[in-house]
């Protein structure tokens, strides 16, 4: 199991110690992230001129919708996926039964070409006694 990861980070201009058993990293990018769209929002002035909580629930709601669009979003791709691996399965069967059907192709141009010179001999043998 993962070691637990304590790390100070800095959001909004405070210091917060975050827990987790994710890296020191991915922890920095998260509060990198919540950073990022206090800053974006802060620049608005309608946001800006709403009371505190207000503000903190219109972040919130706007974090909420990032995640849920970036989770429709791998849905969107898992089913494409799906799709595009049951496309290449069904290629995958259909060039192996045309190369099946080449193989007996194959086995039957030899038969009939060994017929062929079987007849061609048969031919020239009767030609041959014809003349005699």
């Amino acid at each position: 199991m993962s070691v637990k990861t304590d790390t100070e980070v800095i959001i909004g201009g405070k210091v917060f110690t975050l827990s987790g058993y994710e890296s020191e990293e991915y922890l920095q990018k998260v509060a990198s992230y919540i950073n990022n769209k206090m800053t974006e929002y802060g620049k608005v002035d309608s946001f800006k001129r709403q009371p505190l909580d207000t503000q903190n629930v219109l972040l919130q709601l706007n974090i909420a919708d990032d995640y849920f669009k970036a989770k429709k979003q791998i849905s969107l791709l898992e089913e494409e996926i799906q799709s595009k691996e049951k496309e290449l399965y069904n290629l995958k069967h259909e060039l192996i039964a045309s190369q099946i059907k080449l193989e007996n192709t194959e086995k039957n141009v030899k038969n009939l070409q060994s017929e062929l010179n079987e007849s061609s001999k048969k031919i020239i043998r009767l030609e041959t006694e014809l003349k005699n």
